[in-house]
């Protein structure tokens, strides 16, 4: 019986509690109009406190707060003149002892950035000799509140007694009430509804329930600590039909929000996020800087993830590097001198799950190779880099690479270097990672079987030399195809020329046409270079040339 009665007690407390937000989930009470009332048989006048009330008495024996106030309590009602026209009100009750040192009650109000209102009841005297030694209520419901308010009410006799006064600060209920969203202008935001049309990126968006005899604005919005716009507002007016408008949007952020309110001043405003759940989405947008060797990325919406460098392995796992993990948040993640190879990738977990990215993994930055052929092992680099080279061995039954020798090799811009090991390399894999950088993933190459037809030499020797005289071989190739040209060409006008002398006698000889040409009665040979063409009138139509190519 105890514990029925003690949880009686508790509900009781709850429900007559000074916080307005625990207040009736039905519905606020509805009052025609604001007033005060007292108990029946008590007669109670309602006036405006002094402006300069007389300092308070000490309180006759046996007078305290506990003695004189009893179950005050505090809650909210809603005056309403139209749909959408109702307004909120602070309704203090109080029980108190009626005594012949008590002529009335006073009550104050006092909000922020406002001044202290008063009002006090005043008991008529006949009224109260009849109610003396009883406990009387008195109850008033015209202090005007705002949602979300904190009010401080204290609640005193009259005339005052010093020590005598009840306080306590009361929070009014807020917006997310739904019948004040309804009924009570300050938190009248309309109501959103959408649909999206992928294809095109558009958002179609409709209103309904907006503040009457107002315009409503709508924009899309970027939802951090607050909603930042991405465009120009959009306004539907009061008087149109349909109540709708038409967005774009680049990419469906989980942060993206449709954000609506009326076109009045301070107005509250409704949200909708069309793509919350789409968290795949902010995983892209990783930078990538060549000359600083830097990797990057900016949250575009506010998120609690770890970001992670990792290798990618054939298996699609990704392994995480050593002390590189950093948390976002909203700052940039930066991570310098990073060597971009194809493996390396950035992860990124959040408390449910993990997405991968690899930026590089096109092959668009990377910087050094290893270049592979049935004779020589080469270490290739677009910069001047340093890597630590291992000759890796599998031993027979095990699946463990063991490393048997590691060099650290210096490569130039552009600049082959060969790999020089003393052991074995056929059916042997080579373990690299670059060392000037601080995060590189550490990269296996297969070599593959040797053939023993052509034996591998792990040494690469320089063959600059060689390749100079192969291009000088093939310049020797070009030109004299061209000399032969010339001087076939040469020998035909030359034969041509000679039978038009024996024709025409005596008569004057012709220049030839072309002035690269050698007069064709010249009796010496003509040096062109190295090409020596001889001639002689003698030789008419059984004439040879000659091409020599030094």
């Amino acid at each position: 019986m105890n514990m029925i009665l003690w949880v009686a007690l508790l509900v009781s407390h709850c429900c007559l509690g000074l916080n307005g937000a625990t207040a009736e989930r039905a519905g606020l009470e509805r009052i025609d109009k604001c007033g005060t009332r007292c108990s029946k048989g008590l007669t109670c006048i309602t006036k405006p406190d002094s402006l300069f009330p007389p300092p308070c008495q000490n309180p006759a024996e046996g007078l305290n707060t506990s003695s004189m106030f009893h179950n005050i309590s505090l809650n909210t009602v809603m005056s309403c003149k139209g749909r959408q026209k109702c307004s909120l009100h602070l309704r203090i009750k109080t029980v108190l002892q009626v005594t012949d040192h008590i002529h009335g009650v006073s009550i104050c109000t006092e909000t922020a950035g406002m001044m202290v209102n008063c009002r006090v009841f005043s008991f008529k005297k006949r009224s109260k000799e009849r109610m003396s030694g009883l406990q009387v209520e008195v109850e008033d419901d015209c202090t005007d509140i705002s949602p979300n308010q904190h009010v401080q009410v204290m609640v005193k006799t009259v005339p005052v007694y010093c020590g005598l006064t009840w306080s306590v600060t009361y929070n009014a209920p807020g917006c997310n009430r739904k019948d004040f969203r309804k009924h009570v202008p300050e938190c009248i935001t309309g109501k959103l509804s959408y649909t999206v049309n992928p294809e095109r990126k558009e958002l179609s968006v409709s209103v309904s329930d907006m503040l009457e005899d107002h315009n409503y604005l709508l924009r899309l919005c970027h939802k951090h600590f607050i909603c930042v716009g991405t465009g120009a507002h959009k306004l539907i007016k009061k008087e149109e039909a349909v109540k709708s408008a038409t967005f774009t949007y680049s990419r469906p952020l989980p942060c993206l929000c449709i954000e609506g309110w009326s076109a009045v001043m301070d107005a509250p405003r409704v949200q909708v996020c069309p793509f919350k759940d789409r968290l795949e989405e902010l995983w892209y947008g990783v930078t990538f800087d060549p000359l600083e060797q830097m990797l990057s990325w900016l949250p575009p919406c506010q998120v609690s993830a770890v970001v992670t460098l990792c290798q990618k392995s054939k298996d699609s796992v990704c392994v995480d590097l050593p002390h590189a993990s950093q948390n976002a948040s909203r700052e940039k993640i930066i991570f310098t001198r990073v060597d971009p190879h194809p493996q390396l990738c950035v992860k990124f977990t959040t408390d449910s799950q993990s997405w991968i990215r690899c930026p590089f993994a096109e092959g668009s930055f990377q910087a050094w190779e290893v270049v592979v052929t049935r004779e020589e092992v080469k270490m290739l680099s677009h910069i001047t880099a340093t890597f630590s080279v291992g000759l890796c061995v599998k031993s027979a039954g095990s699946a463990v690479c063991q490393t048997t020798e590691t060099h650290t090799v210096h490569v130039e811009k552009n600049k082959a270097v060969g790999l020089n090991f003393t052991g074995q390399i056929c059916n042997s894999s080579l373990m690299v990672k670059r060392l000037d950088v601080n995060y590189a993933a550490t990269v296996l190459h297969y070599l593959e079987q040797c053939n023993h037809s052509l034996p591998l030499r792990p040494l690469v020797k320089n063959r600059a030399s060689w390749d100079f005289s192969w291009v000088i071989i093939q310049a020797c190739v070009c030109l004299s195809g061209i000399i032969t040209a010339t001087l076939v060409l040469y020998a035909l006008l030359t034969v041509d020329q000679r039978r038009k002398v024996q024709r025409n006698g005596d008569e004057k000889q012709i220049d030839p046409p072309l002035d690269f040409v050698v007069p064709a009665l010249q009796a010496q040979p003509v040096n062109l270079g190295q090409i020596l063409i001889p001639d002689s009138p003698q030789s008419g139509n059984a004439e040879k040339t000659n091409l020599i190519c030094d």
